[in-house]
């Protein structure tokens, strides 16, 4: 609490409901916040305790730079977001976007709304290839354009990937030769990893007190991932 303000978590999602039941949005904390205490609508969204700085476990060096990271299809539809409840995914960007100074950790760049460029969490995974053990090991702080070129398989369903070339090569300082055999080499590696199914390692999470919910069977994933991208076979 700020003064008179109580803060807020409130998810993306439910911003109308709680700004038409009194919640104000603070610009320079980026976070909603009750203008006054005892405002009883509000108090389905008092705020939670804020989650570390750095995760227990996690490594802040791993996953540096900017990459093509594809995360294998059979992997698919388990991200941090999709793993959490909305109030824990607030808490957990909130976190991400503050400790890297709302910038990009890839290229530096800050939100700019009217370039349409926003600062988004991405995960850094490692994978047990011997196990088939998919750990979450870091989240990192990305903008647009550079979680656009990580996830470069969904930038190329989106007619995306000549940007996300330029992107990667603007702030990798790549030859436009040097960025195909990295793209290849991705995509290669993502082959390899689609064959077979991973289980989840969301550790650093749940040490932190964070509830994670059980995401789709392995099975279901691509399924599900060409459901909610309309790619047909």
């Amino acid at each position: 609490m700020a003064g008179n303000k109580v803060w807020l978590d409130v998810p993306f999602g439910e911003k109308d409901e709680a700004k038409a039941l009194g919640a104000r949005w603070d610009s320079d904390a980026r976070r909603w916040y009750a203008p006054r205490p005892g405002i009883a609508e509000l108090e389905r969204w008092a705020a939670l305790p804020d989650v570390p700085d750095l995760l227990p476990g996690e490594d802040r060096s791993f996953g540096a730079g900017l990459f093509v990271d594809l995360v294998p299809s059979s992997c698919w539809f388990t991200n941090v977001r999709s793993c959490v409840s909305e109030r824990d995914w607030e808490r957990l960007r909130r976190m991400i976007t503050g400790r890297a100074g709302r910038r990009c950790e890839a290229c530096g760049q800050s939100e700019d709304r009217s370039a349409g460029r926003w600062l988004e969490a991405h995960e850094r995974w490692a994978y047990d290839d011997a196990a088939h053990v998919q750990s979450l090991r870091r989240l990192i702080c990305l903008c647009t354009d550079c979680h656009t070129v990580t996830h470069f398989g969904l930038a190329t369903v989106q007619g995306r990937d000549a940007q996300a070339v330029r992107h990667l090569r603007a702030v990798s300082g790549l030859s436009a030769r040097d960025a195909d055999v990295l793209i290849e080499a991705a995509f290669e590696l993502w082959h390899q990893r689609s064959r077979f199914d991973w289980a989840l390692d969301l550790g650093i999470l749940t040490r932190a007190g964070v509830t994670v919910r059980r995401p789709p069977a392995a099975t279901e994933r691509p399924g599900t991932a060409a459901r909610e991208l309309g790619i047909r076979d």
